[in-house]
Parts: C-alpha cells; sequence; structure tokens
C-alpha cells in the first residue's frame, strides 16, 4: 500500500468538512433527546424554536395545497403570489413600496445565506460580523471558500458593531458587513439611526451590507427598523420559522437589488431548485389578519416569559446588564458561577435535565463566561427550569 492511498484511507472527506464545526446547540439538543428517550424529564432552552405549533390558518392552507396536488417543482425564486405577500408585508409593516421583483423566495433563512454568500463573498475573502453572532453564518462562508471576520463587541455598548469599529476591524479582503437585528444570541435591536451610520459607514468602505432580520416581529414594547428604511441597496434576509412559527416548513426569504436577482436566481436554480411548494403555499396564509393576530398573542407571550425569566436569572447569580429587546433569548454572563460555561451547561443537562446553550457556539470573545437562555418554552417550564438551576448551583457551591 503506498503512503498517498494511507492518506486517503485515513483523510477521505474535503478539508473544509474538517473546517466546519459543529453546532453546539444540536450537540446538546442530541444529548437532551437521548435522556428523554431514557425517561428522563428535560426542560428545552437551548434550541431557538418557538413552542407553539403552527397557526391554524397556516395549516389549513399547507392541507389545501396538497389536497390540490401543488407539489411539483416551482419558479426558483419562489410562487409569485408569495413574493407579491410579502412585498405587500413590507408596505404594510414598514411603509416601504417594495417591488416583488426582489424577493427570493428560499428554502428557510439558512438558504438565504448559502445563497448571499455565494452571491458576495469570494474564496478568500471575509464578511465582518459582531462576536457573538449566530455560528452558522461562519459554516456557510467556509463553504464558499472565504470566511468570518469576528469583532469584538461589549455589553457596555449592546454587543452591537460601531461604525469606529467597523472601520478599525476593515481590510482589503472585508467583502461587506453582516449584522443581526433582533440579533440572536443577544436579543439587541439596533436602532434606525445607529442603521443609517453603519449603512454609510459600510459604503463609504465600499462593501455590501447583509442584514439578518430574521426574528422581526418578535421585539418587545418597540418595533425594529428594517435595513431596507433606511438604505434601499442593502440585502436583507428573512424566514417564517420565528415570528411566523414555520420551522420545520422550511421557508424563508431574501430582499436584493434588482440586479442582483437574476444571479441569486442562477445560484437557486443549481443549489436547490426551489424552496418547498407546500410550504409556499401554506405560508399565503401567514398574511391574513386571523393569522397575524395569533402571532401577535404569542408576541405577548414572549414578553411575559422574558420578563419573567430576566429578574430570575439575576437572582441566581448571573450578570445581565439590558433586558433583550427582540427575539427570545437572554445572553447572560454567568462568570460568577463557573469559569467554563460550556462544562456547565452539560453538567447541568446531565444533573438536573435543563438544557441551556453555551457561549462558545456565538464566538470565542470571553464565550467562556456566557450562556444563551431561549425562553420558547412554557411559563410553568420556565419556572420549573429557574428551581432546577439553583439546585444545581447549590449543590456545585456546597
Amino acid at each position: 500500500m503506498t503512503e498517498s492511498s494511507v492518506e486517503k484511507q485515513t483523510t477521505p472527506w474535503a478539508q473544509r468538512v474538517a473546517d466546519i464545526q459543529s453546532f453546539k446547540v444540536m450537540d446538546l439538543l442530541r444529548r437532551a433527546k437521548e435522556l428523554e428517550a431514557s425517561g428522563r424529564d428535560v426542560i428545552h432552552m437551548e434550541i431557538g424554536e418557538p413552542d407553539f405549533s403552527t397557526a391554524e390558518p397556516i395549516v389549513r392552507a399547507g392541507q389545501q395545497a396538497l389536497a390540490d396536488g401543488l407539489t411539483q417543482y416551482t419558479p426558483a425564486l419562489g410562487i409569485q403570489p408569495l413574493r407579491q405577500a410579502i412585498a405587500s408585508f413590507y408596505r404594510q409593516r414598514y411603509d416601504l413600496d417594495l417591488d416583488p421583483a426582489r424577493v427570493v423566495v428560499t428554502p428557510g433563512g439558512s438558504g438565504a445565506l448559502l445563497l448571499l454568500s455565494a452571491l458576495l463573498v469570494d474564496p478568500g475573502k471575509t464578511l465582518m460580523m459582531a462576536d457573538p453572532a449566530y455560528p452558522c453564518n461562519r459554516q456557510f462562508l467556509r463553504l464558499v471558500e472565504a470566511r468570518a471576520k469576528l469583532v469584538p463587541t461589549e455589553p457596555d455598548n449592546g454587543f452591537c458593531l460601531t461604525p469606529n469599529a467597523v472601520r478599525s476591524a476593515w481590510d482589503k479582503s472585508c467583502a461587506g458587513l453582516l449584522l443581526a437585528s433582533p440579533a440572536n444570541p443577544t436579543g439587541v435591536v439596533i436602532a434606525e439611526a445607529d442603521l443609517r451610520a453603519l449603512c454609510d459607514t459600510v459604503r463609504e468602505l465600499g462593501g455590501h451590507l447583509l442584514v439578518d432580520e430574521i426574528y422581526h416581529g418578535l421585539s418587545y414594547g418597540m418595533e425594529a427598523p428594517s435595513v431596507l428604511q433606511v438604505d434601499d441597496d442593502a440585502f436583507v434576509l428573512n424566514s417564517f420559522s420565528k415570528y411566523f412559527g414555520m420551522t420545520g416548513w422550511r421557508l424563508g426569504w431574501v430582499v436584493a437589488p434588482q440586479a442582483a436577482v437574476p444571479e441569486l436566481e442562477k445560484l437557486a436554480q443549481n443549489l436547490y431548485i426551489s424552496a418547498p411548494s407546500v410550504a409556499q403555499y401554506a405560508a399565503l396564509a401567514c398574511f391574513e389578519a386571523d393569522t397575524l393576530a395569533i402571532l401577535e398573542q404569542r408576541r405577548a407571550s414572549f414578553a411575559e416569559r422574558r420578563d419573567y425569566l430576566l429578574p430570575a436569572l439575576r437572582e441566581l447569580g448571573m450578570h445581565i446588564p439590558f433586558a433583550p429587546q427582540g427575539a427570545f433569548y437572554i445572553y447572560a454572563d454567568a462568570s460568577a458561577l463557573t469559569d467554563d460555561t460550556f462544562r456547565f451547561c452539560f453538567d447541568l443537562l446531565e444533573a438536573e435535565g435543563v438544557a441551556i446553550t453555551p457561549g462558545l457556539d456565538f464566538g470565542s470573545h470571553h464565550a467562556e463566561r456566557y450562556i444563551r437562555f431561549a425562553y420558547t418554552t412554557s411559563m410553568t417550564n420556565l419556572q420549573r427550569a429557574v428551581e432546577r438551576i439553583r439546585r444545581f448551583i447549590g449543590g456545585c457551591q456546597a
């Protein structure tokens, strides 16, 4: 056997696979499911998935699409009625006159991220983003032979990038900046004036601006502004998973400058042909008045959960300098309780059956200090989880 054949046997996969890191929250979820299968009671606060079932009007629309045989491929950009409905929603919610031709329907927000990574970032280039940030963004970039440029942020400025921080970190490798508002894991909403300043900075530097608005609709006491209100040339990615509660339907969208749409269409045709047909027809019901009333009731429930969990975690000894304004997460500094939140999270799961996510999933800047709590479970479960965490902390300190 030659040396090259031995090497081929021991490393059969492409190098990019070794470079792409696992999604820690999914590792936790897998272990939590194993514990549940063995009979353990597990409270899930790790996964970013609303605990509400898809709203009934959406389900009925999906069932009707199945009954009508609407199960074929659709155009790569999405069915025209849905593209029109999304554009109309921007008029209703943001007072924006959006051309439906700029809307690209995708298989989930992940499909949107994949398309934009492939469109905008050449091999060897970088896309700037905050640290902490949603982890899969980095992995999509590696898939297209690019990489993320993570810029550390601090709680003092709401974990937000500033124009000065962007300018300081920018170099010739940067293709653009990816923002998120409301943000995962911090729940921060970027104010309109700050969005405008960042838009101006990126334009001045000659880069693309991408904004993840996946958690729009889930903000509390305020409405998150869309970047399109301040920069019509920005790329927006959104999803039906969070506010609309359609996680398993795998449906999202991109709003792009008109000149980019033919290129996005070409990529979509080759990468996935089209988004799921039944999901697209079901999503038409998302924008009906009855559905939106249900979704707004759910938003109120998330606000109630946040308002319970925030002081409860502080009482347990975690430092949370501001109330998250959106999404359904609390990003807590647990350094007063542990110097290794990765181990803390896995030990808590094994000992008390509470699943939460370590900061290591979201970056490297002080990641060992932080834990993300998802308040995507019932108030009863949140109360039970707090008691279990209190018991676990007491046992560690005994």
